[in-house]
This record gives structure tokens, sequence and C-alpha cells, in this order.
């Protein structure tokens, strides 16, 4: 093989999740072959501290780094306004993102996923679905038939997004949340933790509960920032 030829990936966000994104990442074949993993993106220097038995470091930050041609990147950031902040920057730049499909998925025919999305281990993506770019979906969550999910979702772990259902941009599920068949939760809405939404979630509310109820409501600009 050409050596200019490897591509170098880097994974943004050196976090818990983060780190979970370099395993997935090397399941999904992206340390072999055409690709070898150069490293992490984060603004914080020290993130890898106590991490050390991954062999990798933290060879820039977010803020400032400079894409090179062989570079690709993948998004190892969850929190929806965060890595829109994130990947935007770099995105300026000139960076190229790759989509990352762990091999234990399962994806139905008809799935469309868009630019950056990442697919972790045990989900399942039944048929004729429609990911934005960059929607995230953690661990066994799975998604029905005729689903749409706007750019820079988030689904933790376990979330159920049955049938003819509705996310729009900047959506956060949280682990065992559920969003009943054909409603709709607007953008840069909040289904917390074991939430079953059964009602439209207006755009910028948190909803907490069984059954789903508002919490308060806010803009994105005005979460918290960490990652």
């Amino acid at each position: 093989m050409n050596v200019n030829s490897v591509k170098q990936v880097l994974v943004v966000g050196a976090s818990g999740f983060g780190r979970e994104m370099l395993v997935w990442s090397r399941h999904a074949g992206f340390d072999k072959g055409e690709y070898r993993i150069k490293g992490f993106l984060d603004d914080n220097p020290g993130a890898l501290n106590g991490h050390e038995s991954l062999g990798l470091r933290v060879v820039g930050s977010i803020a400032d780094y400079v894409p090179e041609p062989e570079d690709r990147f993948v998004c190892g950031i969850s929190l929806p306004w965060v890595k829109k902040k994130c990947v935007e920057r770099l995105l300026g730049r000139g960076a190229q993102f790759l989509t990352v499909i762990h091999p234990s998925a399962i994806l139905g025919p008809n799935v469309d996923l868009g630019v950056g999305c990442v697919i972790c281990p045990g989900v399942v993506l039944t048929m004729d679905i429609v990911l934005g770019d960059f929607v995230t979906i953690n661990c066994c969550s799975s998604m029905g038939h005729d689903a749409r999910v706007g750019d820079w979702c988030s689904l933790n772990g376990h979330c159920d997004v049955t049938g003819g259902v509705v996310l729009g941009e900047g959506v956060l599920m949280g682990s065992h949340a559920s969003v009943i068949p054909g409603m709709t939760v607007e953008d840069w809405a909040i289904v917390g933790a074991g939430t079953v939404a059964c009602a439209r979630v207006a755009t910028g509310t948190t909803v907490f509960g069984v059954p789903a109820r508002v919490l308060w409501r806010s803009g994105p600009q005005t979460q918290n920032t960490e990652r």
C-alpha cells in the first residue's frame, strides 16, 4: 500500500464517549487497511490522563487544529449542542468526517445515513429510515420504520424510537427513553432517561417521566456546554 494513501483518523473528543468511539472505530475497521488512528482532539490536553493504556494521545485542540489532507475525523462527542459547536469549527477548516457503523448493528433496507453518523453496538434500524448529519445512536437503541431524525441528534443507550417518529434537529434522548409511534420531538428538545413521550414535545423543552411531563423550556444556547 502506498503510505501516502493511508488516512489518519482522529477521534474528536477524548472524554468517556470519545474513548468508546476509539474502540468502536477499531471494530469498524478504521485502524487497518487504508486507515490508521492518529489520536484524539480535545481542548483539554490532559483528557486522557489515567488512560495511557489506550496507546494514543491528544494530538491537538478542537479549537485550533488545522486538518491535514490525509486526516479523517470521527465524532466522539454526544451532547448535541456541544457536538454542533465543535464539529462546525472543524468543518469550517475543511475537515472530512467518517460515518461509523459498528459491525454488530443491524440496518434494514432503505436506511439513509447522513455524514458523520455514529451507529454503536447492538443498534437496530429497521427500514425506511432517514438520519441527518452527525446523528449519534448509542448501544442497543432501536428505531422503527419510517422514522426521521434531524441533524445533531443523540440517542443514549437502549432508546426506543418507534415507527413514524420524527426527531427534529439536535434532540437528545436519555438512556431507556422512548417515543411512541407517530409522535414528533421538536428541535433541541430533551427526552430524559426512562421517559416515555406520548405526545408532541415542543422545541427546546425538557420532558421527564412516564408519561412525559415538562420540566423546563430552554434553547440549546442555555444548556450546559460540558462535554
